[in-house]
Formats: structure tokens, sequence, C-alpha cells
């Protein structure tokens, strides 16, 4: 018959805390929950906002620019130039590889210089936590910028409009 090993393993019991850890235990695990309920009341501040309020400016009937989108994790990013009339796009050419790509699948989603302000109107009614703008003479946006979540990655938007023209 042939031998068997064996293996005697002896199982301790896990010692008791003491009075004192317990107590210890306890305060830190109070505080970790009073600093996590102070800190989580930081993040229901109010929506900021662009600190002058925009100024107004008329969408004329037919206009060019130019509209650079960045930041994010959206489909349009890219340098594109935009033709509007009776306030629709009615011509759009990408200036860059990413655009040039957003023109060819057919995109309708670059907008008019309207539709951005009321992007940022929207973004500040839904909470956004950053929408800001700066503006030319005339009133138009020159550059928006769009961050919903502060804390989110890849849920920004920016943009910058040039090159307008008013056309006739």
């Amino acid at each position: 018959m042939p031998k068997t090993a064996t293996t005697t393993v002896r199982l301790r019991p896990r010692p008791r805390p003491r009075p004192r850890h317990r107590a210890l235990y306890a305060a830190a695990i109070a505080g970790t929950f009073m600093l996590t309920g102070a800190l989580s009341g930081c993040g229901e501040e109010p929506a900021a906002t662009a600190t002058k309020p925009a100024p107004s400016w008329q969408e004329p009937s037919a206009y060019t620019y130019t509209l650079t989108s960045s930041e994010g994790e959206r489909s349009l990013i890219g340098t594109f130039e935009v033709t509007v009339r009776g306030g629709k796009v009615v011509k759009t050419t990408g200036l860059d590889e990413s655009a040039r790509l957003v023109v060819e699948r057919g995109s309708t989603e670059v907008p008019t210089i309207a539709q951005l302000l009321e992007k940022m109107s929207t973004a500040r009614e839904e909470g956004a936590d950053v929408v800001d703008a700066e503006y030319a003479d005339d009133g138009r946006p020159t550059h928006i910028s769009i961050d919903w979540e502060k804390n989110a990655i890849d849920d920004e938007e920016a943009y910058a409009l040039s090159d307008y023209e008013a056309l006739g």
C-alpha cells in the first residue's frame, strides 16, 4: 500500500479587536462619511454662465462664416466654411480632413450661428456646468465653450467662429 503524504494546517482564530481599536475604526468611518458629505455639497453650485449678458444679434437672411468645432467625443469636429440662407445651412465645405469626412457623410449637424446661440441657451437651461462665450462688437459670438459636466471626460464643446460676412 502506497504511503500518502498528509499536511496539517492549523487554523488560528482571528483575534478579536480590542475596544480601543473598535473606537478608532468607528471614528475613521464616521470621519469618512462626514468628509464625503461635505464634498458632495460642493458640486451643487449653480451653473456657471458668461459673466456678461449676451448682446443682441439678429441673424441676417444670408451670410457665410468659418466654424472650427473642437473638444469632446462628437462627430462635428473640424473646420467648416458655412453658407446660410433663410436661416438654414445651404452649403458646407470641409476645410480639414475631419470636416471633409463630416461633409462627405452628408451630415446635417453643421449649425447656423442662431442654432449655436440656441444651443448655449439650452445648455444654461439644462444646468451645464460651464457656458461661456465671447462676442464681436455687432453682438454675434466669436467663441463658444460648453462643458456639460466639469468632472466628465469628453463632454465639452468648443466653437470658434471667424470670417463672418453678411451677404446681400
